[in-house]
C-alpha cells in the first residue's frame, strides 16, 4: 500500500485538490490499488491561527513515513509575504533535497494550443529542471535598500554534484521512455562560469548515451524555438531558473497551467506532486476552478509509485474531457469545478468496464 499525504493547499488549491482525491477513489474502486490517503493541516488558516508554517517534526515525518505528497496551490492575500508558502513548498523541496522538477508537456487537442496548425503529436516533451540550487538557493542581499544608491545581489549557485545529477536524470528518463534526444538549456554566452560547468558535464555524461542524441541551445533562443518549432523537443533540461520560465512557456503550448502537473522527486525518496497553477482567490468559491491540472498530477503521482496502467488511464480521460468539451469554461467548457471530476470518474468507469 502506498501512503500518501493530501495538503490540500490554499484557495483553489482545496477545490481541485477534492477532485484529485475523487479521482484517486476512483481508480481504487476501478482497479483495486491500496492507497492510504492522509489528510494534513497545512496551510494559511493555520498559519494564521496558529503562527506555524511546518515544523521541523512535520517535515521529518513527511520525508520518512510517506510514498508521496499531494500539495495543492498555495498562496494566501492574509499572508501578504507567503511565508508558509515558503517555508512549505520550498522547504520540501530543499531540506527533503527534491532535485529533479518534472514537468511533462503534452497537447492533447490541437486548439488547445495557440499555435496554428499544431497536432498534438507536435508537442509532447518532458522537462528536467534542477530545483535545489541555481539563483533560487537565497544566497545574496542588499546594501543602502531604500536609497537611490540600492545594491541588490542574488548569487547563482551550481554544484558539480547538483548538475551530474539533474542531467544524469534526464538521459536515463530519456532512455528508460524511449525519448531520442535532450536538450541543454543554458546561457553559457553570457553566464560562462555556471554555463561552462552545465556545458561540460552535459558532454561527460551524454557521451555515456550514444543512443541519446544530444544539443545544447542559450535558454532565449530556445524560448523562441519552442513557439516555432516545439516538434523538435523531446526531453529539455535546465538550471533552476532558466528551466522554471520555459516549463511554463511550454505549457502555455498546451493549453495553459491548467493542464499542467509537475513534481518535484529524489530516486528513492518521497515525491512531492503539484499542480502549478496558482491559489486564484478570484475564483474561491465560484465552481469555475479547473481541476484537471491536479487529476493529471495525481496520474504522474501514480506512475511514479508503480501504477502505470492506471495512470495512462487517467490521462485518456482526461484527454477525452478535453477532446470533448467537458471541462471548465477555461478550456471551452460549461462544466463547474466538482463536475469535471465527476466526469472523469464515471468515463474511468465507463472505460474500465
Amino acid at each position: 500500500m502506498s501512503r500518501i499525504a493530501i495538503i490540500p493547499g490554499d484557495g483553489i488549491g482545496m477545490d481541485v485538490t477534492q477532485e484529485a482525491v475523487k479521482v484517486l477513489g476512483c481508480v481504487q474502486e476501478e482497479y483495486g490499488i491500496a492507497l492510504d490517503l492522509v489528510e494534513w493541516n497545512l496551510g494559511a488558516q493555520r498559519y494564521i491561527d496558529t503562527g506555524i508554517t511546518i515544523t521541523a517534526e512535520e517535515m521529518a515525518e513527511l520525508g520518512s513515513d510517506y510514498n508521496a505528497i499531494f500539495l495543492g496551490a498555495m498562496g494566501d492575500a492574509r499572508v501578504p509575504d507567503n511565508a508558509h508558502a515558503r517555508d512549505i513548498l520550498l522547504g520540501m523541496r530543499f531540506q527533503l533535497d527534491l532535485f529533479i522538477n518534472l514537468r511533462p508537456i503534452r497537447l492533447f487537442e490541437s486548439r488547445m494550443s495557440p499555435l496554428r496548425d499544431v497536432r498534438p503529436e507536435d508537442v509532447d516533451m518532458v522537462i528536467f529542471r534542477e530545483n535545489t540550487e541555481g539563483v533560487y538557493v537565497g544566497m545574496g542581499g542588499t546594501f543602502k535598500k531604500g536609497t537611490a544608491d540600492e545594491i541588490a545581489i542574488e548569487e547563482d549557485v551550481n554544484t558539480r554534484k547538483g548538475v551530474e545529477r539533474i542531467i544524469r536524470a534526464a538521459f536515463e528518463h530519456a532512455r528508460v521512455n524511449g525519448r531520442l534526444r535532450v536538450t541543454l538549456s543554458d546561457k553559457a554566452n553570457a553566464m560562462p562560469h555556471a554555463g561552462g560547468l552545465y556545458r561540460r558535464v552535459f558532454a561527460e555524461v551524454g557521451a555515456e548515451f550514444a543512443d541519446v542524441e544530444r544539443n545544447a541551445v542559450y535558454a532565449d533562443a530556445l524560448a523562441l524555438d519552442l513557439v516555432l518549432h516545439p516538434a523538435r523537443y523531446d526531453v529539455i533540461v535546465a538550471p533552476n531558473l532558466f528551466g522554471d520560465i520555459l516549463s511554463d512557456l511550454a505549457a502555455a503550448l498546451v493549453g495553459g497551467l491548467g493542464l499542467a502537473p509537475s513534481a518535484s522527486l529524489h530516486p528513492g525518496r518521497v515525491g512531492l506532486f503539484e499542480p502549478v497553477h496558482g491559489s486564484a482567490p478570484d475564483l474561491v468559491g465560484t465552481n469555475r476552478a479547473n481541476p484537471l491540472a491536479a487529476i493529471m498530477t495525481a496520474a504522474l503521482m501514480l506512475r511514479h509509485l508503480g501504477h502505470a496502467t492506471v495512470a495512462d488511464a487517467i490521462e485518456k480521460s482526461v484527454q477525452r474531457a478535453v477532446r470533448g468539451g467537458h471541462t471548465t469554461p477555461d478550456l471551452g467548457g460549461e462544466l463547474g469545478t466538482a463536475a469535471v471530476g465527476d466526469w472523469v470518474c464515471r468515463d474511468l468507469r465507463e472505460a474500465g468496464e
